[in-house]
């Protein structure tokens, strides 16, 4: 894993980075430290990683200002913060965790396993998906959102207004953040499930999801039976 420290107390710093090398022991590929919203932002361009432990105070700078753009990248983002009045809204960005301080290796741990076990977050308050376009970060309502398909490395969103936009977060990444108002009906969807107008089952055994603006996606054989229950 390559992960990211943003922090602005050096001491607190030292000691996520040990308790972090501990935890991750081989797995761990690079470990890097910023302590400025703008040093913290120039890495995240330049640099590919799978993890940021992230402080929402830096030295005067609003962290989620770095949150609304880390939060629109392919890796997760857990905070580690004082300030556990901004849990909420930093569950609403798409935060993977969120460790209060003062916190002790156990807590991290539990935090930074969630990445391996793709465990779901059990706050799931997500408000708004980040995308980059044109150099800025845009944030997409969830309740415009009314399916996802995966594209590789990436997921297209599928909107109200029948736009689409490109997320550099994987689908297997979203599914562990989302509520389970979206469900994964096929290994390529997850589908807002109040969107499903009609379950159609088709010969050869074939199940489609008839939305209800009309668009028609796969069912995985595996996954039509709970599906099913679960639109019901």
């Amino acid at each position: 894993m390559n992960i990211l420290i943003v922090e602005d107390e050096s001491r607190i710093a030292k000691r996520i980075e040990r308790m972090t090398r501990d935890i991750l022991g081989d797995t761990l590929q690079s470990l890097k430290y910023a302590n400025t919203l703008h040093e913290a932002l120039r890495f995240i361009e330049n640099n590919t990683l799978d993890l940021i432990l992230l402080d929402l105070n830096l030295n005067g700078d609003n962290g989620f200002d770095l949150l609304t753009t880390a939060v629109s990248k392919s890796f997760h983002t857990i905070v580690i913060s004082a300030y556990k009045n901004q849990a909420i809204t930093a569950f609403e960005y798409g935060v993977l965790d969120f460790v209060p301080k003062p916190f002790n290796r156990d807590r991290l741990e539990q935090a930074i396993n969630r990445i391996s076990t793709k465990e779901k977050v059990t706050i799931n308050t997500v408000k708004f998906l980040a995308v980059k376009k044109r150099q800025k970060v845009q944030l997409i309502p969830m309740e415009d959102v009314l399916y996802i398909k995966g594209a590789g490395v990436y997921t297209e969103l599928f909107l109200k207004d029948e736009k689409k936009e490109l997320h550099d977060k994987s689908l297997e990444k979203l599914e562990q953040l989302l509520s389970p108002s979206f469900e994964r009906i096929h290994k390529s969807y997850l589908v807002k499930m109040t969107e499903i107008k009609e379950i159609i089952v088709e010969p050869g055994s074939k199940y489609i999801a008839e939305l209800k603006n009309g668009t028609r996606i796969p069912i995985g054989r595996t996954k039509y039976k709970s599906i099913k229950e679960k639109w019901f």
